[in-house]
């Protein structure tokens, strides 16, 4: 079991860079053109996101829905939202890409991020 643990590990670090790192979202048309008409999804929280580039964010997360608005603000996504009549802040986040993941880090890239799959 050790050795199947440790062949995992190894695959893992031996990866090419340019498949492990996430790229940063500089511009509001590289963000649109990753997420307009697509589900952004966390499976386990049964979370799924609209993003549209009409400035307007929509969806659901543990059966609640989700509604909000976005700009894009000096190289970040700016957004309020509100989950089931609680309000999310406003927050700028640092938005990067990896194929069909994107992470989103809150405080323009200082806080907590989120990594959701891009269907």
């Amino acid at each position: 079991m050790f050795r199947a643990l440790a062949l995992i590990l190894t695959l893992c670090v031996a990866l090419p860079e340019s498949v492990q790192a996430f790229e940063r979202i500089n511009d509001r048309e590289t963000f649109v053109n990753a997420v307009d008409g697509k589900d952004l999804r966390i499976a386990i929280y049964g979370l799924t996101l609209n993003v549209s580039a009409n400035g307007t964010i929509a969806g659901r997360a543990i059966g609640w829905g989700i509604s909000g608005s976005w700009i894009w603000e000096d190289g970040y996504f700016c957004r309020d939202m509100n989950w089931s009549g609680t309000a999310i802040d406003y927050n700028c986040q640092l938005v990067e890409v990896n194929g069909n993941r994107i992470r989103f880090t809150v405080d323009k890239g200082e806080g907590n991020d989120a990594v959701l799959r891009i269907r």
